[in-house]
């Protein structure tokens, strides 16, 4: 037995160190000063596995035969070919160059989305960015599946995205000064165990059980019961999903009514606010907002709703919203319905008070505010400003030359020929997957780089093998985590997998732009150069001293400056004409002459109740059930798929779709059966799981099951929720994803229910039968 070697890491769930023996895994232990690690991090060793990794370049046979003419049907059908990394960093240069010089470099669409590493060097997308961004630039996209619509509307009506971006009021201010909490969607460790740049400290758990000793009333709004811990506390407010707009204007209504709105901060901090309130008092529709309108549309009691909104007004109170509330139809509206509440309340600036958006959505939202800069590597400057919607991809590959709207304004979608996805799986997170199976064939050549064999790398025409963040050096730090961690080298690249730098390095170079790209900088050469933008910022700013990069290289991590108790808008709030917000009026907006000359019908010039397309209150077959895809709480997405915390959740291969025991009854469903659920955009099994946690009328089914079809039914036997769910924008203002309204049915399955994992491994070694030789 050799020495353990201690290696400190970090991933998107959590910082921590991998104990190696013999250049194998042998171990993992959490970071010493996380108070409550996720257990996501006992599954990384399966990164090491070689059983779904990409281990060689490979191209698609079709496309090797006939290139850019080749069928785009037959891609995840075609066989690979192992190529060397010479042939194949050289067709990706040639195919950039020619698509780029006949049809334009908007053509190519690198608008690469996924969180395949949280080190802030090889981050996958930006370095793709960074060397197309050279040699002519790409199509891109805006916002992100989690949050879209969210931030649209925020940018409009209070000048920013910040309060759902992580500055917002600090848990440990709420913690300490809220007396009613009230929570729309989730306030869950099982969310919040992620960040996007990695996360050192978990924080959330604490400060809830911080508000619970303090007697705090928590009233969580949820079809779920566990979107909190039960020791919380929380009154269960099982709502109608997609009504918590209605909840939150009646809320607002009732204040109104009853003459308790604070009018002194409506008439100095916000615009438009006769708008709404004549919108609540029902003047231009004739419907008075109320309890008992808000209760006929959510499904709650009118007694609770009436006597919540007095007490909002009583107590020092704070509204959370969840990401997940936004990922809608008319997401926008869940979002300013909130901060029209909070205004109507007028707590927005005191501590403990207001609203915040994305709490328990990401483990940063809510922690100390990292006040120095980010380590990260630049994607440069675009030479084109060609752009989608991030959730509009199959819109843009189906139409192209068509036109969409996004904030106000027309722009076309390009005719793209060229897709280039690296470090991401847009067969897990993008809507009506049969859809996008349809418009994934349009292009004439798609590049996936990736480590894995994920459905995405299988339906390429190549696929370079990236290497996972256990294989090479790294450093993970973001605005909403108060450390920056050493992501050091575990063990050997498996197979002839290469870095996500070495790789562009190398396309770079074939291209004539690699000296730009790399500017003279290795691996440690650019990851001592970035953490030293870091230190020196926090001196010369900040007056605070970080340790020298040998000296954070060698102890694992380095803390950073961050302001532990932040009340968000504080300061427009006791001078809002000296500290103007970046909206059309300088201050909040709940009435929007911008909205109103747009005309829409889909986002109203203020907050308002708009039916969804699809609801429970409109289902056209009675027996048609809510469908919530949620995140899993054993894997962030789809990655580690396979392992121990992933693989606690299933049954013989698949997801569990959460069901009530009633509905299951009514269904003829019983407990650990594999189920079918379908509707009009497809099918996929899952195995049932009796929860009374769960609404009745709703189904949970999480997101990241690797989507698996099979026959020519196209039936997913793997239990991904996308293969179901609704690919339309949220509104013609914000076009963000909707995959949160989406009504299903649900039977027992009577055929043959495979177990869809080794389903999954067959075809790999099917398509990339000659990989390793």
């Amino acid at each position: 037995m050799g020495e353990i070697r201690r290696i400190p890491h970090c991933s998107h769930w959590g910082a921590y160190t991998i104990l190696v023996e013999d250049g194998k895994i042998v171990g993992v232990e959490p970071f010493e000063h996380d108070p409550a690690p996720s257990p996501i991090i006992e599954s990384v060793a399966e990164w090491a596995k070689p059983d779904r990794r990409v281990l060689q370049p490979m191209v698609r046979e079709g496309w090797l035969e006939k290139r850019q003419a080749s069928n785009g049907a037959q891609r995840g059908n075609d066989r690979f070919v192992p190529v060397s990394w010479d042939e194949a960093t050289t067709l990706v240069a040639g195919e950039i160059r020619r698509v780029a010089e006949t049809y334009g470099n908007a053509s190519i669409f690198a608008g690469s989305y996924g969180w395949t590493s949280c080190g802030r060097f090889h981050h996958a997308s930006t370095l793709l960015k960074r060397m197309l961004n050279l040699v002519g630039g790409f199509t891109r996209h805006v916002d992100t599946y989690s949050i879209a619509a969210g931030p649209v509307i925020l940018r409009h009506t209070l000048g920013d995205d910040g309060a759902c971006s992580g500055d917002t009021n600090t848990l440990a201010s709420i913690a300490q000064h809220s007396e009613t909490l009230v929570v729309f969607g989730a306030l869950s460790p099982r969310t919040a165990q992620n960040e996007a740049g990695g996360i050192a400290i978990h924080s959330l758990e604490g400060n809830l059980r911080k508000l619970a000793a303090r007697g705090t009333r928590i009233v969580l709004v949820s079809p779920l019961k566990d979107d909190m811990p039960d020791w919380a506390g929380a009154e269960w407010w099982p709502i109608r999903p997609n009504t918590d707009t209605a909840l939150m204007l009646g809320l607002a209504g009732e204040i109104v009514h009853a003459g308790r709105q604070d009018l002194d901060f409506l008439e100095r901090c916000t615009s438009g606010f006769e708008q709404f309130v004549a919108y609540l008092d029902g003047r231009d529709d004739g419907t008075r907002k109320d309890a008992q309108w808000a209760a006929t549309l959510t499904g709650l009691d009118a007694g609770m709703i009436r006597q919540l909104a007095g007490q909002l007004v009583d107590t020092r109170s704070m509204l959370t919203v969840s990401w997940s509330l936004q990922r809608a139809h008319h997401g926008e509206q869940p979002f300013w319905a909130a901060l029209g509440l909070a205004s109507i309340i007028g707590q927005i600036g005191l501590p403990g008070g207001g609203v915040g958006f994305g709490y328990g959505s990401l483990g940063g939202v809510g922690a100390p505010l990292n006040l120095a800069k980010s380590p990260a590597i630049s994607s440069l400057r675009r030479p084109i400003d060609s752009f989608i919607p991030v959730a509009r991809i199959s819109d843009m590959l189906l139409h192209p030359g068509e036109t969409f709207t996004y904030e106000g304004e027309q722009y076309p979608y390009p005719d793209t020929r060229l897709v280039y996805w690296a470090g991401g799986n847009p067969f897990h997170h993008h809507q009506d997957i049969n859809r996008l199976s349809e418009a994934w064939s349009r292009p004439e050549t798609i590049i996936v780089q990736d480590p894995m064999f994920t459905a995405t790398a299988k339906r390429a025409d190549i696929v370079l093998p990236a290497n996972t963040s256990i294989e090479r050096n790294d450093l993970a730090g973001n605005k909403r985590s108060d450390f920056i961690i050493a992501m050091g080298q575990a063990i050997a690249s498996l197979g002839d997998s290469r870095s996500d730098f070495d790789i562009f390095n190398a396309i770079s170079d074939k291209l004539g732009v690699a000296e730009l790209f790399n500017e003279g900088r290795d691996e440690m050469g650019w990851l001592r150069h970035l953490y030293e933008i870091t230190r020196k910022d926090a001196t010369e700013r900040l007056s605070f001293q970080m340790p020298e990069f040998d000296l954070f290289w060698e102890k694992g991590y380095a803390a950073c400056p961050v302001e532990t108790e932040h009340s968000y808008l504080a300061q427009f709030r006791e001078a809002p004409l000296d500290h103007k917000l970046g909206t059309e009026s300088g201050k909040i907006v709940l009435g929007s002459s911008r909205l109103a000359a747009l005309g829409y019908d889909d986002c109203l010039s203020h907050p308002a109740w708009i039916e969804p397309a699809e609801w429970l209150g409109n289902a056209i077959d009675p027996l048609m059930l809510h469908l919530i895809s949620h995140q899993p709480a054993g894997r962030l997405h789809s990655q580690l798929e396979t392992g121990k915390a992933s693989m606690a959740s299933k049954r013989n291969g698949r997801e569990q779709v959460r069901i009530h025991p009633d509905d299951a009854a009514s269904f003829g469903i019983r407990d650990g059966a594999t189920v079918k659920l379908w509707n009009q955009r497809g099918a996929c099994l899952a195995a049932a799981s009796l929860d009374e946690m769960v609404r009745p009328g709703v189904i949970v089914l999480p997101t990241g099951a690797w989507f698996t079809p099979t026959g020519n039914s196209g039936l997913d036997i793997a239990g991904n929720p996308n293969v179901l769910t609704l690919d339309i924008g949220t509104s013609s203002f914000g076009q963000g994803c909707s995959a949160h309204t989406c009504l299903v049915r649900i039977e027992p399955y009577e055929g043959d229910a495979v177990n869809a994992m080794e389903f999954y491994h067959n075809s790999i070694t099917a398509l990339a039968a000659n990989q390793g030789s």
